[in-house]
């Protein structure tokens, strides 16, 4: 795992980061928790400037959160709900989960929007509120580019950092990682497996 993501943004640099970085905020296929510890190790050895790694890390953060946002502002909570009440087996969202949204955004307004985007777990979901409540694109963008512009900032920090430990960070990042990407996996099949209507939750009409 490391060498192949290592490999991958040597070879295809800013975009791939900031395609991997899409991806991962509308699906996440690899967390960015694993992207970009690695892409600042990459900076860190020359083959990347570290504030490239931000730009592109932030932009791709920004831009993946954009289609939720999209979607609930089209869509509103109610449809929403019952999109996820129709296709929660395959979805990673749930009824739950925007009810869940909602109240914080209630509870933290704008807030909600800067400071989620810090948050592995609510990351995405942020952009749902935000999209219901029709909060203007432009603070939205602002917002979320300073909480991603944050969160990739650490992220790239702690790869920066670790640039003489190559051995050492492969030792330990190798398995890490792969138990990561092992237990999302596992998490998903497990949820299609199991997967039941929510109780209260819309139905599709």
């Amino acid at each position: 795992m490391f060498d192949f993501i290592t490999g991958f943004l040597k070879d295809h640099g800013y975009l791939g980061l900031f395609a991997l970085m899409v991806l991962e905020n509308v699906f996440p296929p690899i967390p960015s928790e694993v992207i970009v510890p690695f892409a600042g190790f990459v900076a860190a050895h020359g083959h990347l400037h570290l504030a490239g790694v931000l730009l592109a890390g932030t932009l791709g953060s920004v831009v993946g959160a954009l289609p939720w946002y999209y979607a609930a502002r089209a869509y509103g909570a109610d449809r929403l709900r019952r999109a996820a009440a129709r296709h929660g087996r395959w979805m990673a969202l749930t009824c739950r989960d925007i009810d869940k949204s909602l109240h914080a955004f209630d509870r933290h307004g704008a807030g909600a929007v800067l400071f989620g985007r810090l948050v592995p777990a609510i990351r995405t979901l942020v952009s749902l509120p935000a999209g219901i409540a029709r909060m203007r694109l432009p603070t939205f963008l602002l917002l979320s580019a300073l909480g991603s512009l944050a969160w990739t900032a650490l992220l790239a920090a702690t790869g920066y950092v670790l640039k003489d430990q190559y051995h050492h960070v492969a030792d330990w990042v190798d398995p890490v990682s792969k138990t990561v990407l092992a237990a999302l996996l596992s998490g998903y099949l497990y949820r299609v497996a199991t997967w039941k209507p929510e109780r209260g939750a819309a139905r599709p009409r």
